[in-house]
């Protein structure tokens, strides 16, 4: 009987307010021009290009694609990063053999006494070749930076809509019935 007073009287509360989940409102439906042509800036790829060509990354930045510059700038860096490394390495090879035919021996002193003087030769051939790939990688990220901002620009201004497609079709043979397989290429207007 307790129990009864405070769940009638929670059900009358509840049921003298009355609740609206939503509130219905009048929609227009507006028909959008498909016809209607955008309007193409021939000159964007240029502009995407000149300005990755100025500062790496920054044609990426023009054509709104912010998740590539760390993608430029690692490769870059990582690259004159090896550039680097290899260079000094090369000038400390280069240096001790140096030393060496000036008339000091191993044992006096230098970073590599341990090294004879055709291990010295071959380690300035390696660091030299590596330097020079590296050199060729920083040149060739480069490059492709300028090249995707270009691409990428040129792409933006695609015509992609649902009224483009293409897809795979098997259909039967009209003489043999054996199926054949196809591509079509559709576009309604």
């Amino acid at each position: 009987m307790n129990k009864i007073i405070p769940i009638s009287l929670l059900f009358f509360l509840i049921g003298t307010v009355s609740l609206f989940a939503q509130a219905k409102k009048d929609t227009v439906l507006v028909v959008k021009d498909t016809s209607k042509l955008q309007e193409i800036d021939p000159l964007t790829p240029a502009k995407a290009a000149f300005y990755s060509a100025i500062l790496p990354g920054l044609g990426q930045a023009y054509n709104k694609k912010y998740w590539k510059i760390p993608l430029v700038y690692g490769a870059i860096g990582t690259s004159l990063y090896f550039y680097i490394d290899n260079n000094k390495k090369y000038h400390d090879y280069r240096d001790e053999y140096k030393r060496r035919l000036e008339g000091y021996g191993p044992g006096t002193g230098g970073n590599y006494d341990f090294l004879d003087d055709s291990r010295l030769i071959a380690g300035q051939k390696f660091y030299q070749r590596n330097r020079d790939l590296s050199l060729l990688f920083v040149v060739g990220f480069y490059a492709l930076n300028i090249i995707d901002a270009n691409v990428d620009a040129a792409l933006i201004q695609f015509n992609v809509n649902e009224r483009l497609s293409l897809r795979p079709e098997i259909y039967p043979d009209t003489v043999t019935f054996k199926p054949n397989v196809g591509l079509t290429f559709n576009y309604h207007f």
